[in-house]
């Protein structure tokens, strides 16, 4: 493990085991040293040795970034201390602290394999000193191995938990500063839409009457009369003010819509829909200026209804359908995913990955008078359509983002009249 991933509890970890392994070669250097004979100088020697090899395997950093050098490292560290187990008995602690190390830089598979090898090593390296075999002879290496192998495997369970949790926590922050972002922007958009409308039914509205009745002055009034010099005036400044209204609403109207039509911002929104299934849009009917309230709620619900489509349904095709009628005009949004119950659905309280596109679309229907139907089914994909009743002639003319040209014609209609 790299040590500038590690936290303090396993630094102190780490130390532990660095003195526990060599306080244990050091520990079999003395005892042999004390009993004598001719095997001491050979045990303190291969103590010495087997030290060196893991100090140099400890301060080598390829040691803990490729698995071909740590295995490597620790079978010169084995091949050491086999060794010195030939010639001091005391040896067979060290085994203990091996354990631990094949168990974390092996993989599982060789590490099972490699403790196995070296508690075996230690059972036979006790009986080739002792010649005697008492229970505790095997019982104690395999019952170091057994709990090395619980304490290993137990610790990168924790971790694997504690490393998915970690992600889980980034992704909900992630997520959070999104749906932060993305709740910044529709209050925006939803705020910019809202004055537009005000400005709309409000100013612009009392401009044009202005505008109307001053004209409709001016032609009763007499060419040589002192007051149709100021009704002109007045009825200019009127028109201006008008025309500069109608380019507030158009600035504030969406992005989407800035660029043209309803249905040419659906076949866009729907030529730049990536990473989900492919997606065909269609004109029905002729189409005709909508109020801007109109566009913008066919918009968002197609918008939402491809989001939904891309996140959920696992659809492989999807079918978008603008249809003008007579009295109406309707969007269709129609996959072949896999369905889900629409009743169920509307019923169920929100979740914290989604649950209100659907209540959204309805409410943006309801809201203009319109009505939103689900059709679909598991495994039966889903057919949605948002109908909007067909606003009057005026209204769509006089509505926020219509052409000047059919305003100024209305108008002009209006005071031929």
């Amino acid at each position: 493990m790299d040590s500038r991933t590690l936290t303090p509890v396993l630094r102190v970890l780490r130390l532990c085991l660095h003195a526990l392994l060599l306080g244990l070669l050091a520990l079999a250097a003395v005892r042999a040293a004390a009993r004598g004979g001719p095997q001491a100088p050979a045990a303190a020697a291969l103590a010495a040795l087997t030290a060196c090899v893991y100090t140099a395997g400890v301060l080598v950093p390829a040691v803990r970034h490729s698995a071909r050098a740590s295995g490597v490292w620790l079978a010169a560290l084995g091949a050491a201390w086999l060794a010195l187990l030939a010639v001091s008995p005391d040896a067979l602690w060290v085994a203990f602290p091996l354990y631990f190390l094949q168990l974390h830089l092996l993989p599982r598979r060789w590490a099972l394999g490699a403790v196995a090898a070296t508690a075996a090593a230690a059972i036979g390296g006790f009986l080739a000193h002792d010649g005697t075999a008492t229970p505790g002879t095997f019982i104690g290496p395999l019952l170091g191995g057994a709990v090395a192998v619980a304490t290993v495997l137990g610790y990168q369970a924790l971790y694997r938990e504690s490393e998915s949790r970690r992600r889980l926590i980034e992704e909900l922050v992630a997520t959070r500063a999104e749906l932060a972002a993305a709740e910044r922007t529709a209050g925006t958009l939803a705020e910019r839409e809202r004055l537009a409308r005000e400005i709309h039914d409000t100013l612009a509205q009392g401009l044009s009457s202005i505008q109307l009745l001053l004209r409709a002055a001016e032609t009763s009034l007499a060419g040589d009369a002192p007051a149709a010099r100021h009704v002109a005036q007045a009825r200019r400044a009127a028109q201006d003010n008008l025309a500069e209204a109608r380019r507030f609403v158009r600035a504030l109207s969406p992005p989407d819509l800035e660029q043209g039509s309803l249905h040419g911002a659906l076949r866009r929104l729907c030529a730049g829909a990536t990473g989900g299934p492919e997606v065909r849009f269609g004109v029905s009917g002729t189409p005709v200026e909508l109020p801007t309230p109109y566009e913008v709620a066919l918009l968002r619900t197609a918008q939402s209804a491809l989001a939904n489509t891309a996140r959920h349904a696992g659809a492989t095709r999807t079918e978008v359908t603008l249809s003008y009628m007579d009295a109406s005009v309707c969007l269709d949004v129609v996959d072949d995913g896999a369905g889900f119950d629409p009743v169920r659905a509307l019923r169920a309280a929100p979740r914290g990955d989604g649950g209100f596109g659907l209540r959204a679309m309805r409410a943006r229907a309801r809201a203009l008078g319109g009505t939103l139907s689900v059709e679909s089914a598991p495994g039966q994909g889903t057919a949605l359509a948002v109908t909007l009743p067909m606003p009057d002639r005026d209204a769509a003319v006089d509505a926020p983002g219509a052409g000047p040209a059919r305003r100024e014609a209305r108008d002009a209609g209006g005071c031929a009249a």
